[in-house]
């Protein structure tokens, strides 16, 4: 786990994910040295995915435990693991949310 973020305020969720997926999509091609996010998009896609579980069990983990802060750090991760696959498989935003509409 890592440290936990201070001062953490209420935020816009849509414009934070596509502020977040336009820095993502800023890294395909950059400097794998340079940038963590560059590592995951260029790197094994066992690694990405082996990142992606391990968020995933962090995040039940802290639900198991009931840690309100823990729980919201995790799941910023998992959201960020997960976005950065998506990019890898050319799954966009629209298309992910084209299929939660069509489950509704």
């Amino acid at each position: 786990m890592g440290e936990r973020t201070p001062n953490v305020l209420p935020g816009d969720l849509a414009v934070t994910i596509a502020r977040l997926q336009s820095t993502i999509e800023s890294r395909v091609g950059a400097d794998p040295e340079a940038s963590y996010t560059a590592r995951l998009l260029q790197g094994s896609t066992d690694y990405a995915v082996k990142k992606l579980v391990e968020e995933a069990t962090e995040l039940a983990l802290a639900i198991k435990d009931d840690d309100h802060d823990h729980i919201r750090y995790e799941a910023a991760d998992l959201l960020y693991h997960l976005l950065v696959v998506l990019q890898r498989s050319e799954v966009t935003l629209a298309e992910l949310a084209g299929e939660l509409d069509a489950r509704m």
